[in-house]
């Protein structure tokens, strides 16, 4: 069976590993190994953007960094209960005409007992920002 650990029920330190691993394979802009944290069944919703199934991840992500060049994240712990957490985010990117971003948001993740992720809700705003400004 496949799984993904820590597993839930999550405690403080089991939270915050499970968001580390999660920026640190985001950060690796791999759509295949991302993919790999969510259930074959997983239900996202992505700004105003529906995404369902590992497929559609991998779609999705490959098409973002793609478009989000240089994309830099860092998550943080925000909230959890017994098999859920809350992060709050920002990431930074250009775009291939060159003009920069900084995002901010917030994401609820649900997972399995197996610590698949089954549902994620991201809520994200971007601002432009010169590329003097970045802080990641």
């Amino acid at each position: 069976m496949e799984q993904k650990h820590p597993l839930p029920p999550f405690t403080l330190e089991t939270a915050k590993q499970k968001i580390q691993l999660a920026e640190d394979a985001w950060n690796s802009q791999n759509p295949e190994k991302v993919s790999m944290a969510y259930s074959i069944d997983s239900e996202w919703r992505n700004r105003s953007q529906f995404v369902n199934g590992r497929e559609e991840i991998r779609n999705f992500l490959s098409g973002k960094w793609d478009q989000e060049l240089e994309y830099k994240l860092k998550k943080e712990y925000w909230a959890h209960s017994d098999n859920r957490i809350a992060v709050r985010f920002e990431y930074e990117y250009h775009t291939p005409e060159g003009n920069w971003f900084r995002a901010y948001g917030n994401e609820n993740w649900e997972f399995d007992n197996n610590g698949l992720m089954t549902q994620r809700f991201a809520s994200i705003n971007d601002v432009a920002i010169k590329e003097e400004d970045r802080k990641l």
